[in-house]
């Protein structure tokens, strides 16, 4: 609960520092490329070597697919009932399959489950929501979107092995058996701590709130789905299989992260329901904060 208390007042500090003129517009873009480029990749080179490699990471592997799969066909369900605009199906098709596991969920993980489960969530979100971003995320603009260039298999190629947190995944896959310096150690030990009270400083930054009377009921539906309806069936569909462990546990907890920030920004710029992106993520966010120790505590069953 303290380490909880503790991410929360770092969003606080974050969108109070919103308010002060001496911050400017950017501050919340360079605190994520700061995370990107220096606090995330120390955390995979700390972490990483540390790792049993074992069938139990197949769960962490297959459930974000899973997951994209459900989401996907609730989505074009109610869209086609519901008669939906292209412009926001292709919103809700593009932030509700993919969850803030990195920027939101890493903090989450590390609150909630310690320092040793950070490998397990880098798996999931690694091979799930960035691949999927990259990739699935990719084809949706091309499908849906109104701006952007098309992409191409080249280029989502070079998106995925230029991300630094993944350059970092495969050095220190490929170090697994070096033993680090105890300096060199100490020094990721540091550059990875400051992974939570920038992304969450930064995400309190960036927190906006902008709600429009059309998207209300997109709004609640596709919530409902990320946050409620998602985890319980990857809960209900673990306990039944018999899956249990400390990796099955993660793999639940991160499908009830909320729809990814890097998501909402290239579903605004790619104009998919600019409002109603805006609310999910925001709004996503804050009603997290109550869902997410709600599903910690019903992991408890498994």
């Amino acid at each position: 609960m303290e380490q909880f208390l503790i991410i929360l007042t770092f969003l606080i500090i974050g969108k109070g520092l919103r308010h002060v003129p001496d911050f400017p517009d950017e501050t919340g873009t360079v605190l994520n490329m700061f995370v990107i480029y220096v606090s995330m990749p120390a955390l995979v080179l700390q972490n990483v070597p540390q790792m049993v490699f074992s069938k139990d990471l197949l769960v962490l592997m297959i459930m974000p697919w899973a997951v994209l799969l459900l989401s996907c066909a609730l989505i074009l369900l109610f869209s086609r009932i519901f008669k939906w605009s292209r412009s926001v199906t292709g919103c809700l098709m593009l932030l509700i399959p993919l969850g803030n596991t990195s920027f939101f969920g890493f903090p989450m993980v590390k609150a909630f489950f310690g320092e040793g489960a950070i490998p397990y969530a880098l798996v999931y979100d690694q091979v799930g929501s960035f691949l999927g971003l990259a990739v699935y995320g990719s084809f949706i603009l091309a499908v849906y979107g109104s701006a952007g260039s098309r992409p191409t298999v080249k280029s989502v190629t070079k998106k995925i092995i230029t991300f630094p947190p993944f350059i970092a995944l495969i050095i220190a896959v490929l170090l697994k058996p070096v033993e680090y310096p105890p300096a060199f150690m100490n020094l990721l030990a540091m550059l990875s701590s400051t992974l939570v009270p920038l992304v969450m400083t930064a995400v309190g930054f960036q927190l906006t709130l902008r709600l429009n009377r059309e998207d209300t009921f997109q709004l609640g539906f596709g919530l409902l789905v990320k946050l409620v309806a998602v985890p319980a069936a990857a809960l209900i569909f673990c306990k039944a299989a018999g899956l249990e462990g400390e990796a099955v546990r993660i793999s639940i907890f991160e499908t009830g992260m909320p729809p990814m920030i890097s998501a909402g920004a290239l579903a605004i710029m790619a104009n998919l329901s600019p409002a109603l992106t805006s609310a999910l993520v925001g709004v996503g966010i804050i009603i997290s904060f109550a869902t997410l120790p709600a599903l910690y505590h019903l992991l408890s069953f498994i």
